[in-house]
């Protein structure tokens, strides 16, 4: 195993020091160490995190490789300074087994960048209709403890009511899709001014509200664990708010595309939360499909309530929701093309972004926190002697332009073409081996 020593490395925003990597953990830190037998990383102006950790990857394999697969999704997540994902069950086949499941865990050990720990189907097929093998998953070799129909709604009451009492056993988490199908049919993005203009159907805030605050109640009634996917409204803040204030064992995440992203670019401007990176952009034009999602894009005052939520502690983490898809699946008629834009690569940058540099926070929502959830115990540990050396190095002072060609992942969905971004994932090693350096990926 390869030793490393990274010089001058400010941990967390603190003063500069130096880290030594041996045997797969921190293994000394101060100034001025000696270790003849290392490979000196010069770490100067640079920042080192615990590694990234994100609970909502896509990675599309098995049956859509051409839009991903475990080994290219595995080395986008790496050059986000990621160490862990949890993949989403909405595969071909479903990862509703504990086969597919295990072939999906085995997949990301053989591409050895970051662990991916399978999420498996919370019903057969995601058709909502009857409990898939929650315990067969949870005793395979992915030892599956998230189950999500992720991309579906578990909208049946007393079907999601028999989920969250068989995981309590394990203490197992239900990840729910909040939306009420049939607030939703047909709709096309957030209901609203803009959609009104544009005449598409819309998605009501209320749509997903409703199943937040029928589920925190079913899990308080059950005392299970439940994890609220994608937040993306005001009105969604306010019911977790009460929830948590009441005892209820809920989590939730919030996307990097819903703190920054306005339902107005779906007409065409260049609305962000956030002037600055608005600053010499600009989208593609009206209905371009790259800024339809599932949640979709709300509006400025729900993401204003989103990021307050991220900061006070009401959303627990930020996960990508990376979602890929081939070239004809986007680059088509809006009301055909697929939801989902890519977020592993740019997910740090836009926490920067909504953050600033609050390191610990950042440390909090990404890696310690989402890690935690996930039962993840090799991930979200502060670099300090005797942790695993599983961390990631960024440079805050870098701005980068996105450009969807350079992006690891074998599609180009991403909603931040032409932008600038805040930082560079310089470094990201795995229990002491390096998965990234000087930007670029080492296997």
């Amino acid at each position: 195993m390869n030793s490393y020593l990274i010089r001058n490395v400010s941990v967390l925003g603190a003063a500069p020091t130096d880290l030594l990597i041996r045997d797969g953990v921190v293994a000394e830190t101060g100034t001025s160490l000696s270790a003849p037998d290392a490979t000196v990383i010069d770490a100067d102006g640079l920042v080192a995190l615990p590694g990234l950790v994100d609970l909502h990857t896509h990675l599309r394999e098995p049956g859509r490789e051409d839009a991903e697969t475990v080994e290219t999704g595995s080395r986008a997540a790496a050059l986000g300074g990621y160490t862990a994902v949890c993949a989403m069950a909405n595969t071909s086949p479903v990862a509703d087994t504990a086969g597919v499941v295990e072939q999906v865990w085995r997949l990301g050990r053989e591409a050895g960048l970051v662990d991916v720990q399978p999420i498996g189907a919370v019903t057969v097929g995601l058709a909502g209709e009857r409990l898939a093998e929650l315990g067969a998953m949870a005793e395979s070799a992915a030892r599956v403890r998230i189950f999500s129909d992720d991309g579906h709604c578990v909208a049946d009451p007393r079907l999601m009511r028999r989920a969250l009492e068989y995981v309590k056993a394990f203490d197992g988490i239900i990840a729910q899709h909040a939306e009420e199908p049939r607030l939703t049919e047909g709709a096309q993005m957030h209901e609203g001014e803009v959609s009104t203009r544009l005449g598409l159907t819309g998605w009501p805030a209320v749509a997903e509200e409703a199943i937040i605050a029928r589920d925190v109640l079913l899990a308080e009634h059950v005392g299970s664990r439940l994890h609220i996917c994608h937040v993306s409204t005001a009105g969604s803040v306010e019911v977790l708010r009460h929830a948590k204030a009441r005892g209820v064992r809920v989590t939730a995440e919030v996307t990097p595309h819903h703190l920054l992203l306005t339902d107005a670019l779906v007409s065409g401007r260049s609305e962000l939360a956030s002037p600055k990176l608005a600053n010499n952009w600009s989208p593609g034009g009206a209905y371009d499909p790259v800024f339809k999602v599932n949640p979709p894009l709300r509006t400025a005052t729900d993401i204003a309530a989103l990021r307050a939520a991220v900061v006070d502690g009401v959303i627990d983490i930020v996960a990508t929701d990376h979602a890929p898809h081939a070239v004809e699946d986007k680059e088509c008629e809006w009301a055909y093309a697929r939801p989902g834009m890519l977020g592993l690569e740019t997910a740090l940058s836009i926490a920067l972004d909504v953050l600033g540099p609050q390191w610990d926070l950042i440390a909090e929502r990404m890696s310690r926190t989402p890690a935690r959830i996930a039962g993840l115990t090799e991930h979200g540990h502060d670099p300090a002697p005797g942790a695993p050396a599983t961390l990631t190095l960024v440079d805050p002072a870098v701005r980068r332009v996105i450009e969807p060609a350079e992006l690891a992942s074998r599609s180009r969905n991403t909603p931040y073409a032409r932008m600038t971004l805040p930082g560079r994932i310089v470094a990201t090693f795995l229990r002491g081996e390096a998965t990234v350096l000087d930007g670029k990926v080492v296997k």
